[in-house]
């Protein structure tokens, strides 16, 4: 896997956390790379992205509550999630940007975040 993602876990309704992703391959200040999420029995959805020269952009579904930013320095794409529901409950993946996330590969293990009380 050329992702690592780390910062999941159990998180109340209404809550916050953030995720982290590195890579050993992929130098994030070059290119463009997104965050997914992925619910049993749907696809993985693509969340936000952010470009190598840090514009960020994030989906209707989580815009206004999730910010994606990167430390190039630390070679590390966050994702700060803002205002959690159990619809944010899901396993979260970052990988290159992509429309169509089945056409990815390299995929990292994931982090799963839980909504819950």
């Amino acid at each position: 896997a050329w992702f690592a993602e780390s910062g999941g876990g159990l998180v109340q309704p209404g809550g916050s956390g953030r995720l982290s992703c590195t890579s050993s391959q992929v130098i994030f200040s070059r290119t463009t790379t997104g965050w997914y999420r992925q619910v049993p029995g749907k696809e993985r959805e693509l969340i936000a992205h952010i470009t190598g020269d840090d514009r960020p952009h994030s989906a209707d579904s989580v815009k206004g509550r999730f910010v994606i930013s990167k430390d190039n320095a630390k070679n590390t794409v966050y994702l700060q999630m803002n205002m959690l529901d159990s619809n944010d409950t899901a396993t979260y993946y970052c990988n290159y940007f992509g429309d169509l996330p089945r056409y990815l590969h390299n995929w990292g293990q994931g982090t799963l975040i839980t909504v819950s009380s």
